[in-house]
């Protein structure tokens, strides 16, 4: 499948009558009128119901970089859902499983294999993730009043709508509920279709995790996305001073008071790029790298493909069939001698080319020779697969 082309499947998405309804419901204030109260209201609604999203389902739930009480977590759980975006453990487990499997295959909703519509919205409606994977979150699914809540997912935003009917009638609905519930979703929805699209990337993460200061301003920090998944655990997305995250400044004036407590911070070799990578990472990076020259493959099996005969007889390929079968050569080191032999074989590519390739996705790292070395090692591997088939390793 292209990693650009649109994602498309036959699920019937029930719950997208629903979803509709939420987003034309505005349309009646046309009728009903539009009060200043509401305008406010929706407003204030966006700002502090983001910040239950951000604070909430995101950096407290989903990544437990800060400490509080149960009641602080329960309230905090309430302003959360209040913004309707279902449940804190459904929102968190699949929030994990994203960060396990970022941008690779089984990603709940990466736009580099769904493209950006499922991406951003269609992947809530997929019956596949319509269930709360509580293995997912068994530290949380042990409170029952979460559990509660789980199964009646629409409480808090039917309570905040009502609320906002007795405060300023159809209009406070209309827009201050519905309206700021839209405008919510989409915020939220622009990190998964947009944070990993569009925007710089500072750290080595092994996916496509950018940093993004409009969509930071706009979700109260969290478009600094390429930080976040550098180090999960920081309460501080923005790592830099001047990266505007009003998330983390709330809740370090609430520390002050006592309402939470142990924010995460980034260590300082993290922020000034001086960690090196861990060995997933690297190993899925290289990966990544050596994909970029594929075409070097093709290349090698055209060629042999129409030498296959003089390749088959020369003296070294010889040699290095019996010291292959003997275990004693590599094929990544066989390709380089066949090359110094045969030199119409495609040329593995150089460090330095591999290196400029590599620069121009991430900033540089402590990681980033040895990412070069394993894309090479990688690419001459593959190429003395073509070589010598019959000794490629075999699928178990």
């Amino acid at each position: 499948m292209s990693q650009t082309a649109e994602f498309h499947d036959d699920i019937i998405y029930p719950n997208t009558v629903a979803f509709i309804v939420v987003h034309l419901a505005p349309i009646a204030a046309f009728w009903t009128g539009v009060t200043t109260t509401s305008i406010v209201l929706a407003l204030l609604l966006y700002v502090v119901r983001m910040f239950g999203v951000t604070a909430g389902y995101h950096r407290y739930f989903s990544h437990r970089s800060f400490k509080t009480s149960r009641v602080g977590q329960f309230l905090l759980t309430m302003l959360a859902m209040s913004s309707a975006q279902k449940s804190v453990l459904w929102w968190a487990a699949l929030h994990r499983h994203h960060h396990r499997h970022s941008d690779q295959e089984d990603d709940v909703h990466s736009p580099l294999h769904r493209g950006f519509l499922y991406s951003h919205v269609l992947w809530i409606f997929d019956q596949k993730h319509g269930s709360t994977r509580l293995d997912e979150v068994p530290d949380l699914a042990k409170y029952p009043e979460l559990r509660f809540l789980d199964r009646h997912q629409l409480l808090p935003a039917i309570l905040l709508a009502v609320g906002c009917f007795l405060l300023d009638g159809w209009s406070g609905l209309l827009i201050g509920f519905f309206g700021s519930t839209v405008l919510l979703y989409h915020g939220t929805f622009f990190i998964n279709s947009l944070a990993h699209v569009h925007g710089s990337q500072r750290y080595v993460t092994g996916d496509t995790s950018r940093n993004n200061w409009w969509l930071a301003v706009i979700t109260l920090g969290e478009g600094w996305h390429n930080n976040h998944h550098a180090y999960q655990r920081s309460t501080r997305q923005g790592f830099r001073w001047y990266e505007v995250d009003p998330t983390y400044y709330a809740l370090k004036a609430m520390s002050w008071v006592g309402l939470v407590w142990e924010l995460g911070e980034p260590p300082r070799e993290v922020v000034r790029n001086e960690r090196r990578v861990g060995t997933a990472v690297l190993e899925r990076v290289a990966r990544q790298l050596a994909e970029q020259f594929a075409t070097t493959r093709a290349d090698a099996a055209h060629a042999l493909q129409h030498a296959r005969e003089q390749f088959d007889a020369h003296p070294k390929v010889i040699e290095l069939r019996a010291r292959l079968a003997a275990g004693q050569a590599r094929s990544e080191d066989a390709w380089h001698e066949l090359q110094a032999h045969l030199p119409h074989l495609p040329q593995l590519p150089s460090a330095a080319e591999l290196r400029e390739r590599l620069l121009q996705a991430y900033a540089d790292s402590p990681s980033t020779d040895e990412i070069v070395a394993r894309a090479r090692q990688l690419l001459a591997e593959r190429l003395g697969a073509v070589a010598f088939p019959e000794l490629a390793p075999r699928p178990a």
